[in-house]
């Protein structure tokens, strides 16, 4: 994990007519986050994870409404965070696994095959704001390295054309692609 540090004292807070924080999600977090949790403050990261996969991203507005819900003061926490996006992202995060199980067993390439066939470089986003490629350094999938994780999906054992096949196969709404493995209900 690494630490961002990051000026938020020239931030500029989007003040949109609709809440991001909708009551939905409030009652989300009261029903299902509250009684697991000793107290609200202890229910940040959760409502933060619950306005990202929403969103995709957390707006510094997200981030004000999360605290007053909570009852506490605006924090900085969403920046300590790797997994916390505070600004767009594509609609499908690739995220290429470079630990050294996988580097050995060949993510430079499967990283190399992307920036190609999407015309973009680690960090960065297609134009057409589909995809935001980056890269990990480990997903804990060494045995079937290597790996990447296309928004929460773990992929394994990849190859350029394996890779493409999923890629190809995305369902336009981000919302729409599941684990194909997991066969719980909610």
């Amino acid at each position: 994990m690494s630490w961002r540090v990051e000026n938020r004292r020239l931030a500029v807070i989007d003040e949109r007519a609709e809440p991001y924080l909708t009551e939905e999600l409030k009652r989300t977090l009261r029903e299902t986050y509250f009684p697991r949790y000793p107290t609200k403050r202890a229910v940040l990261l959760p409502a933060l994870h619950l306005v990202q996969h929403e969103y995709g991203w957390i707006p510094q507005r997200a981030i004000a409404e999360v605290a007053e819900f909570l009852e506490m003061a605006p924090a900085e926490t969403a920046t300590f965070y790797e997994e916390y996006w505070l600004k767009p992202k594509g609609k499908y995060l690739l995220q290429v696994c470079r630990s050294l199980s996988c580097e050995l067993c060949g993510s430079k390439p499967i990283t190399d095959h992307i920036r190609k066939k999407l015309a973009i470089e680690v960090g960065e986003t297609t134009s057409d704001g589909k995809f935001t490629l980056v890269e990990l350094e480990c997903l804990g999938a060494c045995g079937n390295a290597p790996v990447a994780l296309i928004n929460d999906v773990m992929h394994e054992d990849l190859t350029s054309e394996t890779l493409d096949r999923v890629l190809d196969g995305l369902p336009e709404d981000p919302h729409h692609f599941r684990d194909p493995v997991v066969t719980w209900e909610k």
